[in-house]
């Protein structure tokens, strides 16, 4: 009998390509070329990485660049977690840029004073991680652990929520400071209290309102007084 988590694809289709493709390696198309080593990986077409001078064929599509860190192959975090949660996994700080590691580097044994260990290959962690790459992450899903994830679903429904929050905010903010503009060219002074208050706390009416407010009366007895005769001063 196969198990639900057998039937189930675990994490994104292109993933398992991106870990056993060969990297670093010649184009077989560029042979003659400058750079021409193979350090990129298409995530739509999963096919074996490929050079620079082929990424002519993949301009609409996503494309990840693989590197080298202690003869590993690594990809940085601001590139990889656009596609996949990659929670639990040890990252580190390579030429001031995150990176994790695409496949596990098992050691002989564990080095002194070790605390955080890889619960697949047992590799020592500086910090509370549970594994050490994507392809231990992905072990560790295969054995059946519900609370690992490579999805983003939830991530990208969060960042939708606050983007529409953005924009719906921004709407009030910009009629709000357009009629507190028409009310100072009429000699309207704000108070304290009325400069930093919202327009959702006004209702419709303090918020989207952008008829000019009531100018200030005009004291005709005090224009109607002529001055006096000025008299000098006596000596």
């Amino acid at each position: 009998m196969v198990s639900p988590m057998e039937n189930e694809e675990i994490g994104p289709p292109w993933l398992k390509p991106m870990l056993k493709a060969d990297y670093f390696i010649p184009c077989a198309l560029h042979l003659d070329s400058n750079k021409s080593e193979c350090n990129l990986f298409c995530l739509d077409c999963m096919g074996n990485s490929f050079c620079s001078y082929c990424l002519i064929h993949h301009s609409s599509h996503r494309v990840l660049q693989i590197r080298r860190s202690s003869y590993h192959n690594v990809v940085r975090v601001n590139e990889i977690q656009k596609y996949i949660d990659i929670s639990c996994i040890q990252t580190y700080v390579i030429n001031s840029a995150k990176i994790v590691f695409l496949n596990e580097r098992p050691q002989p044994r564990p080095g002194k004073g070790v605390t955080y260990t890889c619960e697949i290959c047992a590799r020592g962690l500086p910090d509370s991680f549970r594994f050490c790459s994507l392809g231990c992450k992905l072990n560790g899903m295969k054995r059946g652990d519900q609370e690992l994830t490579f999805s983003l679903k939830f991530k990208h429904n969060r960042g939708d929520l606050q983007e529409w929050d953005s924009d719906e905010s921004s709407t009030p903010r910009k009629i709000h400071r357009a009629n507190a503009f028409s009310r100072l060219s009429d000699g309207h002074t704000f108070s304290a209290h009325e400069r930093f208050s919202s327009s959702s706390s006004s209702g419709d009416e303090g918020g989207h309102n952008l008829s000019p407010a009531t100018p200030p009366l005009f004291n005709h007895a005090n224009s109607s007084r002529r001055k006096g005769i000025p008299h000098r001063a006596p000596f």
